[in-house]
């Protein structure tokens, strides 16, 4: 059941109020002339709930300014210790098991197995981001909702401790002519009303009683400002949805389409070019140690989307070209929010694809070509009257321990497929046919010899080396896609519209009311005491009452 305080004026307050909603008499403090404590005009927070449930302690401790302040310092020194060594995200092709610790000694390993080689991904950097979250939303509803509702609720008849207790405060007999009569005090109080609508206050009166008021809206400003950071916020954990946020660098060898990862993209390097500064170009210290120095690296490349077969590994996945764009350094392709800026380059030749042709080795005939991809080979393939099925692939063939065939890598450096050829004159179930696109390879691993009987009778070769597609240089490119950033930038902007508000204006009112002849007015602001100060003192002056600006901060009685 809801407890409620009543005061002397009539209105029910609700438990913890310390000041009245309606009048603003202290409920509390009877005695004393130290100024109020005008936080949230005095109204009752959740936070200061007696008794509190469990629920209530939750609250609490995330409404909690000093907790949300050690939060974030926690988060900052994190942030810190996350800069010391670079993150993983920022390296290609490594081991970060054994970078670390080959690196920087035994420190690096120490951070790796604490997990801050990747802070800014880890659970607990992300908790903290959540409750700092959680503690500005408590914090503020908190606060703005019993701020909001003193505000609305600003009686203009205040209690006289309420208006006599402020830091700015004032109280004296009128002038003799205007203390004559009620009206008198009246037309006082509307003369002193105009003044104030000058300085661009908001008056309202009643009787011999005025409230004026300017720059309320600027209370809400940290409260906006709270906003734009949830949203900052809830933007920076919403790059961990898969499809949001992507920060790789994924290596493009020339001529090959490769997948783009945790997209439906395609991006194929269709040419790379090189060109170095000549030695007339340089400085002397470059000549001096004779380095080349690139002066244009660029990848034209082409952007697929896919449209079927795209995660089967035994099909050729169904591409259609979208963007098509030269890529160099601080000038990425962009489209639809897919970001890839050129970052580096190797050279590295690399066998992409070849067009063999089917002889009969024995008469010279031939009998077709086929198109043979390093990459995505087709499961079978058609030559004249045979059929060659692709039995198994390595790209980077070698022998085990046993003698059996493996891969070393999944990069095309010693390409080589085992055949099952059937066709006229061949078993029906097929014979194994071994075969190396490189000639080096053929002689390496005595590729006719292995064969027997059809190696003698056909043979797979390549013409001319207008049959043989390399790779001259792998492309390595930073694919970025980042879904979230307008809503970063959205945040950031109504955070600091928040704080503008919040900086250069100032919430200022001013109470008073004359009782017998004798006038009595209070002040408040947030913020510039001096201004408020400055401008009670030029009203008052203007109204026919000398009063020091510095006197009234403590108050003074004449």
């Amino acid at each position: 059941m809801i407890q409620n305080t009543k005061c002397e004026c009539g209105h029910l307050n609700h438990v913890g109020t310390v000041l009245c909603e309606a009048c603003g008499k202290p409920l509390y403090e009877e005695a004393g002339t130290e100024p109020l404590e005008m936080r949230y005009d005095g109204v009752a927070r959740r936070s200061q709930k007696a008794n509190p449930d469990v629920i209530d302690k939750v609250w609490n401790f995330f409404s909690s300014v000093k907790i949300a302040i050690y939060m974030i310092i926690i988060t900052l020194l994190g942030s810190a210790v996350g800069t010391i060594y670079p993150q993983e995200n920022s390296f290609l092709n490594f081991d970060p098991s054994t970078y670390y610790e080959d690196t920087y000694g035994t420190l690096g390993k120490i951070y790796y197995l604490l997990g801050l080689s990747h802070t800014f991904e880890s659970w607990w950097f992300i908790g903290l981001l959540l409750m700092i979250g959680t503690s500005l939303v408590v914090c503020s509803l908190d606060r703005v909702l019993p701020l909001y509702r003193a505000l609305s609720k600003q009686q203009i008849r205040k209690h006289l401790k309420f208006i006599l207790r402020q830091k700015v405060s004032y109280s004296g007999d009128l002038p003799h002519k205007v203390a004559s009569s009620e009206a008198e005090e009246q037309a006082w109080v509307q003369q002193a009303a105009e003044q104030l609508k000058k300085k661009h206050y908001r008056v309202h009166t009643e009787g011999t009683a005025l409230l004026a008021e300017k720059n309320r809206f600027s209370r809400w400003g940290p409260y906006i400002n709270h906003i734009g950071l949830i949203i900052f916020l809830l933007a920076i954990l919403m790059r961990s949805i898969p499809g949001w946020h992507m920060d790789q660098h994924v290596a493009f060898p020339e001529g090959q389409v490769v997948k783009i990862p945790e997209t439906s993209y395609y991006l194929k390097n269709e040419k790379f070019t090189l060109e170095y500064y000549d030695a007339n170009e340089m400085s002397e210290g470059f000549r001096a140690k004779d380095q080349a120095v690139p002066k244009i690296y660029e990848t034209n490349a082409v952007l697929y989307t896919c449209k079927a077969d795209c995660d089967d590994p035994f099909k050729q996945p169904v591409l259609e070209e979208v963007h098509r764009q030269n890529i160099i350094v601080n000038e990425p392709l962009e489209y639809k929010g897919l970001m890839a800026y050129q970052f580096d380059f190797k050279e590295s030749p690399m066998l992409i694809s070849v067009k063999p042709t089917l002889k009969d080795k024995q008469t010279g005939t031939a009998y077709g070509s086929l198109d043979l991809s390093m990459t995505r080979p087709q499961d079978s393939y058609q030559v004249g009257p045979y059929t060659l099925k692709v039995k198994a692939y390595f790209p980077d063939f070698g022998l085990d321990e046993k003698g059996v065939p493996m891969t070393k890598s999944k990069d095309p450096k010693m390409p080589a497929f085992i055949f099952s050829i059937t066709g006229p004159e061949v078993a029906a179930e097929g014979v194994p046919y071994l075969y190396f696109p490189r000639q080096v390879d053929k002689v390496t691993f005595r590729q006719d010899d292995i064969n027997g009987e059809i190696g003698n009778k056909l043979e797979l070769s390549v013409n001319s080396m207008a049959d043989v597609q390399f790779s001259e240089y792998i492309s390595y490119l930073n694919i970025r896609v980042d879904r979230a950033m307008p809503y970063i930038w959205v945040g950031a902007a109504i955070s600091m519209i928040g704080l503008v508000m919040g900086f250069y204006w100032h919430h200022r009112r001013i109470w008073l009311r004359i009782d017998d002849g004798r006038l009595s007015l209070g002040a408040h602001t947030n913020k510039n005491w001096f201004g408020i100060r400055q401008e009670v003192a030029q009203v008052l002056h203007k109204s026919g009452i000398e009063a020091d600006p510095k006197s009234l901060e403590t108050g003074v009685v004449t």
